[in-house]
Protein backbone atom coordinates (compact mmCIF):
# COMPACT_ATOMS: atom_id res chain seq x y z
CA UNK A 1 0.00 0.00 0.00
CA UNK A 2 1.26 3.42 -0.98
CA UNK A 3 0.90 6.61 1.93
CA UNK A 4 0.44 10.38 1.14
CA UNK A 5 -0.75 13.30 2.24
CA UNK A 6 -1.57 16.64 1.05
CA UNK A 7 -2.69 20.20 3.31
CA UNK A 8 -6.09 21.24 3.85
CA UNK A 9 -7.55 21.70 7.17
CA UNK A 10 -8.13 18.92 10.16
CA UNK A 11 -10.86 20.89 13.04
CA UNK A 12 -11.19 19.07 16.20
CA UNK A 13 -14.79 20.03 18.26
CA UNK A 14 -15.69 18.63 21.89
CA UNK A 15 -19.38 18.81 21.90
CA UNK A 16 -21.51 16.68 24.23
CA UNK A 17 -19.06 14.34 25.60
CA UNK A 18 -17.15 13.48 22.06
CA UNK A 19 -14.75 15.15 19.56
CA UNK A 20 -15.88 15.70 16.48
CA UNK A 21 -12.94 15.64 13.25
CA UNK A 22 -13.03 17.56 10.05
CA UNK A 23 -10.20 17.62 7.28
CA UNK A 24 -9.73 18.14 3.77
CA UNK A 25 -7.76 16.45 1.54
CA UNK A 26 -6.98 19.27 -1.55
CA UNK A 27 -7.15 17.84 -4.88
CA UNK A 28 -5.10 18.89 -7.79
CA UNK A 29 -2.07 19.96 -5.78
CA UNK A 30 1.35 18.56 -6.67
CA UNK A 31 4.31 17.78 -3.88
CA UNK A 32 7.60 17.09 -3.88
CA UNK A 33 8.33 13.22 -2.73
CA UNK A 34 12.30 13.11 -3.87
CA UNK A 35 14.36 15.71 -4.65
CA UNK A 36 16.64 15.46 -7.60
CA UNK A 37 20.19 14.22 -6.23
CA UNK A 38 22.72 14.04 -8.48
CA UNK A 39 21.94 13.42 -12.13
CA UNK A 40 18.61 12.17 -10.88
CA UNK A 41 15.11 13.68 -11.39
CA UNK A 42 12.95 14.95 -9.11
CA UNK A 43 9.62 13.29 -7.94
CA UNK A 44 6.68 14.40 -7.74
CA UNK A 45 3.06 13.48 -7.28
CA UNK A 46 -0.68 14.64 -8.00
CA UNK A 47 -3.58 13.16 -6.65
CA UNK A 48 -6.66 14.19 -9.32
CA UNK A 49 -9.86 15.22 -8.42
CA UNK A 50 -11.77 12.21 -7.29
CA UNK A 51 -9.55 9.62 -7.78
CA UNK A 52 -10.69 7.72 -4.89
CA UNK A 53 -14.52 7.90 -6.55
CA UNK A 54 -14.90 4.07 -7.31
CA UNK A 55 -14.44 2.62 -3.69
CA UNK A 56 -15.97 5.65 -1.72
CA UNK A 57 -19.29 5.51 -4.25
CA UNK A 58 -19.50 1.45 -3.43
CA UNK A 59 -19.86 2.57 0.09
CA UNK A 60 -17.06 0.78 1.32
CA UNK A 61 -15.39 0.66 4.61
CA UNK A 62 -12.29 2.85 5.47
CA UNK A 63 -10.58 3.61 8.42
CA UNK A 64 -9.84 6.85 10.27
CA UNK A 65 -6.30 5.74 12.21
CA UNK A 66 -3.74 6.88 13.83
CA UNK A 67 -0.70 7.24 12.23
CA UNK A 68 -1.39 4.55 9.60
CA UNK A 69 -1.78 2.15 12.57
CA UNK A 70 -4.47 -0.36 12.13
CA UNK A 71 -4.20 -1.22 15.99
CA UNK A 72 -5.24 2.65 16.47
CA UNK A 73 -8.42 3.20 14.75
CA UNK A 74 -10.11 6.46 15.65
CA UNK A 75 -13.04 6.10 13.50
CA UNK A 76 -14.48 3.90 10.38
CA UNK A 77 -17.61 3.80 7.97
CA UNK A 78 -18.68 0.58 9.07
CA UNK A 79 -19.06 1.76 12.72
CA UNK A 80 -21.00 5.06 11.57
CA UNK A 81 -18.28 7.36 12.63
CA UNK A 82 -16.83 8.15 9.89
CA UNK A 83 -18.31 10.60 6.72
CA UNK A 84 -15.98 10.59 3.89
CA UNK A 85 -17.65 13.09 0.87
CA UNK A 86 -15.49 14.01 -2.55
CA UNK A 87 -15.92 16.80 -4.63
CA UNK A 88 -13.80 17.67 -7.86
CA UNK A 89 -12.06 20.28 -5.35
CA UNK A 90 -10.79 17.70 -2.43
CA UNK A 91 -12.13 14.83 -0.37
CA UNK A 92 -13.38 16.37 3.05
CA UNK A 93 -13.45 13.58 6.32
CA UNK A 94 -15.11 13.81 9.34
CA UNK A 95 -15.29 11.67 11.96
CA UNK A 96 -16.83 11.33 15.19
CA UNK A 97 -14.51 10.12 18.60
CA UNK A 98 -17.09 8.50 21.07
CA UNK A 99 -16.59 9.77 24.87
CA UNK A 100 -16.59 5.97 25.39
CA UNK A 101 -12.67 5.87 23.03
CA UNK A 102 -11.54 8.75 24.78
CA UNK A 103 -10.89 6.40 27.35
CA UNK A 104 -8.51 4.26 24.86
CA UNK A 105 -4.98 5.20 25.48
CA UNK A 106 -3.60 5.86 22.05
CA UNK A 107 -6.86 7.89 22.08
CA UNK A 108 -5.70 10.19 24.55
CA UNK A 109 -2.28 10.03 23.31
CA UNK A 110 -3.65 11.38 19.43
CA UNK A 111 -5.64 13.96 20.85
CA UNK A 112 -2.81 15.12 23.02
CA UNK A 113 -0.69 15.28 20.45
CA UNK A 114 -2.83 17.13 18.35
CA UNK A 115 -3.67 19.90 21.52
CA UNK A 116 0.16 20.10 21.44
CA UNK A 117 0.38 20.40 17.79
CA UNK A 118 2.60 17.89 17.29
CA UNK A 119 -0.05 15.61 14.59
CA UNK A 120 -1.47 18.14 11.99
CA UNK A 121 -0.87 16.04 8.70
CA UNK A 122 -3.23 13.88 6.73
CA UNK A 123 -2.54 10.91 4.77
CA UNK A 124 -4.46 8.96 2.49
CA UNK A 125 -3.35 5.34 2.24
CA UNK A 126 -4.58 3.93 -1.14
CA UNK A 127 -3.78 1.67 -3.69
CA UNK A 128 -3.84 2.17 -6.96
CA UNK A 129 -5.92 0.33 -9.17
CA UNK A 130 -4.49 -0.71 -12.46
CA UNK A 131 -4.20 2.28 -15.29
CA UNK A 132 -5.24 4.52 -12.75
CA UNK A 133 -1.82 6.55 -13.21
CA UNK A 134 0.09 8.56 -15.77
CA UNK A 135 4.12 9.87 -15.19
CA UNK A 136 5.43 12.59 -17.13
CA UNK A 137 8.03 14.34 -17.99
CA UNK A 138 8.39 17.94 -16.56
CA UNK A 139 12.07 19.16 -17.98
CA UNK A 140 14.49 17.88 -14.53
CA UNK A 141 11.26 16.21 -13.01
CA UNK A 142 8.43 13.19 -13.25
CA UNK A 143 5.03 13.70 -12.21
CA UNK A 144 2.80 10.86 -10.83
CA UNK A 145 -0.58 11.46 -11.45
CA UNK A 146 -2.89 9.66 -9.57
CA UNK A 147 -6.23 9.12 -10.99
CA UNK A 148 -7.90 5.87 -9.72
CA UNK A 149 -7.28 4.42 -6.50
CA UNK A 150 -8.77 2.40 -3.73
CA UNK A 151 -8.43 4.06 -0.50
CA UNK A 152 -8.54 2.14 2.52
CA UNK A 153 -7.51 4.22 5.24
CA UNK A 154 -6.61 8.00 5.68
CA UNK A 155 -4.42 8.63 8.70
CA UNK A 156 -3.63 11.68 11.46
CA UNK A 157 0.13 12.08 10.71
CA UNK A 158 3.14 14.10 11.88
CA UNK A 159 4.69 14.56 8.25
CA UNK A 160 2.62 14.35 5.27
CA UNK A 161 3.85 14.12 1.77
CA UNK A 162 1.33 16.89 1.28
CA UNK A 163 1.90 19.78 3.26
CA UNK A 164 -1.69 21.01 1.69
CA UNK A 165 -3.60 18.31 3.88
CA UNK A 166 -3.38 19.22 7.09
CA UNK A 167 -5.07 18.78 10.58
CA UNK A 168 -6.68 22.28 11.17
CA UNK A 169 -7.42 23.76 14.77
CA UNK A 170 -7.36 26.82 16.45
CA UNK A 171 -4.54 29.09 16.37
CA UNK A 172 -1.98 26.70 14.96
CA UNK A 173 0.53 27.29 11.64
CA UNK A 174 1.23 24.26 9.28
CA UNK A 175 4.23 23.05 9.07
CA UNK A 176 6.81 23.17 5.96
CA UNK A 177 6.85 20.97 3.18
CA UNK A 178 8.01 17.40 3.96
CA UNK A 179 9.57 15.38 1.06
CA UNK A 180 9.67 11.43 1.41
CA UNK A 181 12.23 9.49 -0.85
CA UNK A 182 11.78 6.81 -3.48
CA UNK A 183 11.39 3.79 -1.85
CA UNK A 184 11.47 0.39 -3.86
CA UNK A 185 8.57 -2.24 -3.64
CA UNK A 186 8.90 -5.76 -5.12
CA UNK A 187 12.05 -4.64 -6.95
CA UNK A 188 10.10 -2.02 -9.25
CA UNK A 189 10.52 1.57 -8.45
CA UNK A 190 7.30 3.04 -6.88
CA UNK A 191 6.83 6.22 -5.45
CA UNK A 192 6.10 6.43 -0.87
Amino acid sequence: MLWGAHVGSLELRTEGGETRLRATFPYGRETVLAERMGAGRERREMIAARAFADRLERGEDVHFLAGHDFNKPLASRSAGTLTLTETDDALTVDATISADMEQVSYVRDFLSAHAAGLVRGLSPGFRVRPGGETVEERGNAILRTVRAADLIEISAVTKPAYPQAQIEARNWAYHPTVRRALIRINNTSRWR
